[in-house]
């Protein structure tokens, strides 16, 4: 465990791997401290031994549940002393290709647990500690997806809890100003990440057909995290889409 002194603090949730593996890494090289949660503690400090010199705590967590989450919080106060960022980032696509009449109950509840349940817990803890820290206040960016706007064949699951992140967002925005905590949402497509592999030989389109698509570096996904994290408490990004250029999302169908 790292103990260098920093001036901003985030949390950093499913930072063991993909997309929260990456922004984690951005924003340690830029000299944020972090609490970096997920289900693997092994996984979490590798995520950090990519920048050795990074300010860390890794915090073994399961979003949906409570009392994971209330621990995070307490775990990362504690270390760091306040949070200024949480990147609500963990997330599961759930089962694949299985059609709406075939999915289990069990699986369209983990996903909710995990994709909406385990976001407004982390913000609801997130709001929290920002509204009475001292300096007040701070920033909550969940990450959407493409498919809180278009969805793709068979993922009804996935596609509900990500409309309803858009709907987390847009609450959590408004309730927030007072207290001087803005909300804003990335939607990432294609992003080249272990969950995106199956893209590049194939994916479902809406037609039936089976075709492969373009991605995109994760690094970019990175990089627009961080501009997002750093603007001003005055200024927020509401929504971004940071996507590969010619995936089919505008035509989606």
């Amino acid at each position: 465990m790292q103990t260098a002194k920093v001036s901003k603090v985030a949390v950093v949730t499913g930072a063991g791997s993909g997309i929260g593996r990456a922004v984690s890494v951005e924003l340690l090289r830029a000299g944020w401290s972090l609490a970096l949660a997920g289900r693997r503690t092994e996984t979490l400090e590798e995520t950090a031994a990519l920048v050795p010199d990074g300010a860390f705590l890794a915090v073994r967590t399961d979003v949906s549940r409570p009392e994971d989450v209330s621990a995070l919080f307490a775990a990362a106060v504690d270390r760091f002393g306040r949070v200024d960022l949480l990147f609500n980032n963990a997330g599961t696509f759930g089962p694949g290709g299985v059609p709406v009449e075939d999915l289990s109950y069990d699986a369209w509840r983990h996903v909710v647990d995990t994709n909406l349940n385990g976001a407004f817990l982390c913000a609801q803890a997130a709001y929290r500690q920002m509204k009475e820290q001292d300096p007040r206040g701070g920033r909550i960016i969940n990450n959407g997806s493409i498919s809180a706007h278009t969805p793709r064949p068979h993922s009804v699951a996935y596609t509900a809890t990500k409309h309803a992140l858009t709907g987390l967002t847009k609450s959590l925005s408004l309730d927030g100003r007072p207290f001087d905590i803005a909300v804003g949402q990335i939607d990432i497509g294609n992003a080249a990440t272990d969950m995106t592999e199956r893209m590049r030989t194939g994916a479902l389109q809406a037609n039936g057909e089976v075709v492969p698509e373009p991605v995109m570096d994760v690094a970019d996904v990175a990089r627009t995290v961080r501009h997002m994290a750093e603007l001003p408490l005055e200024a927020n990004v509401q929504f971004a889409t940071v996507l590969a250029t010619a995936m089919p999302y505008v035509g989606r169908g």
